[in-house]
């Protein structure tokens, strides 16, 4: 019996990868990794609709007042931007906070209050907006006005001056901040597709086995005459 002898690619030589071949492949499989993103995408979605409370955002505004003289000076600007910040501070401060928790009889302790609560100045103005975000619509409405009127008093009593003055009141919102269903879903979606593409790239490239005459030629460099299927060799 003569022995069976197998061709094998150096393990030192480089592997070339064929993008055109790679590219077909992923065409060809199209239909898994079409698969794989709707399997992601409808599992986290099931997610983020059962495991995910929705949370509602709310938010109060308050005017920031300097002094009464002319606002256009670079020295105004200054004392507005630094009094911003100040305000920032105060309103997340455990006095203004613990005000709140008392005026609404709230079941929260100070830690809870900070991580519901959020201070942002838009750009260019003297407005400081005080944001809350609750699982409960109405209660972060609640929260945020009575925020803003806490925050003032604090100001009025630290800074000895007038109250600053509420530019606005909270509403309740009509639908959640978050979770962002749709973004979600997205973004699972493309997960799942790049995991199977993934998957399909790295069994493409870890297979060496020679399977067609083309293989032949370019990982061997060797010419063939014809393919003889192996049923009909013995």
């Amino acid at each position: 019996m003569e022995e069976q002898k197998t061709a094998v690619v150096p393990a030192d030589d480089e592997i070339e990868i064929d993008l055109t071949e790679l590219f077909q492949l992923l065409l060809q499989k199209i239909w898994v990794i079409l698969l794989c993103m709707i399997l992601a995408g409808g599992i986290v979605l099931g997610g983020t609709l059962l495991l995910i409370t929705p949370k509602y955002e709310a938010s109060s505004m308050i005017y920031i007042l300097t002094k009464t003289t002319s606002v256009t000076s670079l020295a105004d600007i200054q004392m507005g931007e630094q009094l911003t910040v100040d305000f920032e501070t105060l309103a997340e401060s455990r006095p203004v906070i613990e005000a709140v928790i008392d005026d609404l009889n709230l079941d929260y302790t100070y830690e809870e209050m900070t991580d519901m609560i959020s201070t942002e100045n838009p750009t260019d103005t003297r407005i400081l907006r005080l944001i809350v975000e609750n699982e409960d619509a109405e209660l972060a409405k609640d929260i945020s006005n009575s925020l803003a009127e806490a925050t003032a008093e604090r100001v009025a009593y630290v800074m000895k001056s007038d109250e600053p003055t509420i530019v606005e009141n909270a509403v309740t919102a009509d639908s959640p901040s978050s979770p962002n269903v749709l973004k979600n879903t997205a973004m699972g979606a493309l997960a799942g597709a790049v995991l199977a593409m993934a998957v399909i790239v790295i069994r493409y490239l870890m297979n060496d086995t020679i399977q067609t005459e083309d293989d032949i030629r370019k990982y061997l460099n060797l010419h063939t005459l014809a393919a003889i299927p192996m049923e009909k060799r013995r």
